[in-house]
Parts: structure tokens; C-alpha cells; sequence
């Protein structure tokens, strides 16, 4: 795999395929980034368990918090890493432990040794891109640039 380039098809498909995201890293704080990402992914469909062990037992966005993946009661499809990159070959352990489907590394995080091994468990990787960014600009809800296309859709999660 390619990682400095990825098919639209590619990461259409994780997109359709996903329907729980495991976000580690999420804050509480509504100005962070995953906050934003998680308010987002849920608005389109998606079930966002948030992964912090400095919030643990306590709600985001109405999701309960977990210390860490392992302690999820329920199947993953996908691990949205915001943490960095030294921390997410921890996580990508992780992800294969418990039976995630993709392990996605946000903006900025890049771990090329954790993902050779999550493609050797049957894990798809994405690395350096945001779920976020990527659903907007597939569905054509925000351009590349991420301004705003004017496609308007009354329909929750648009098909991508």
C-alpha cells in the first residue's frame, strides 16, 4: 500500500464499511479537533466511542468514555488515532487486538512500522488524513479545499 497516496475508491470504501469508530485521543474540550471530528462523524451516522483515560467513566458528546480500546464492550470497525505518532504503534496493538477493521491515523500522524503490522493482521490503513475531511469532500459536502460546495441534502448521512 501506498501511503502517501490513497484512491478515492479506497477510502470510500472504509467509509461505507464503517458504521462504530473507536476515536483515541478524544477531548472532552469543544475547541480540539477530535471534538469537532466526533460531533461531525456522529452527525453522519456514526456511532464514535470516545478512548481517553483522563475521561474515563465520563461522557462526550454523549458517549461514554473508555480508558482504553480493550475496554470497549463491543466490536470496532474502526480506531481514528488522535494521538502521535510514536503513540499510535501502541494503539495500532491495539486495534489488532481487539478486531478493528481499519486503523486511521489523523492529520499529522504517520507510523509506517504500526502500520505494516496492522496490514499484516488484515487491518486497512489510512495515515495522515481525517475522516472528517475525507467523508465532506467524498459526499462533495465541502469542496478539496474544504469550502463550502453549496450541495445541500436534507439526508443524515449522505451516500459516498
Amino acid at each position: 500500500m501506498d501511503h502517501d497516496r490513497y484512491d478515492d475508491a479506497y477510502i470510500r470504501e472504509i467509509l461505507r464499511d464503517t458504521k462504530v469508530i473507536a476515536m483515541v485521543g478524544a477531548s472532552s474540550n469543544w475547541n480540539r479537533p477530535s471534538y469537532f471530528a466526533m460531533k461531525y462523524l456522529q452527525r453522519k451516522g456514526f456511532r464514535v466511542i470516545p478512548v481517553n483515560p483522563r475521561e474515563a467513566g465520563n461522557k462526550i458528546l454523549g458517549e461514554t468514555v473508555y480508558a482504553t480500546l480493550v475496554d470497549i464492550p463491543e466490536s470496532i470497525d474502526m480506531v481514528d488515532v488522535f494521538r502521535n505518532s510514536e503513540a499510535a504503534g501502541a494503539v495500532a496493538d491495539d486495534a489488532i487486538a481487539v478486531g478493528a477493521k481499519t486503523l486511521w491515523m489523523q492529520l499529522g500522524v504517520r507510523n509506517d512500522e504500526a502500520a505494516t503490522r496492522a496490514e499484516a493482521a488484515g487491518l486497512k490503513v489510512v495515515m495522515n488524513r481525517c475522516p472528517k475531511i475525507e467523508f465532506g469532500r467524498l459526499s462533495r459536502e465541502i469542496g478539496l479545499m474544504g469550502i463550502n460546495t453549496g450541495v445541500i441534502s436534507s439526508k443524515r448521512r449522505s451516500e459516498i
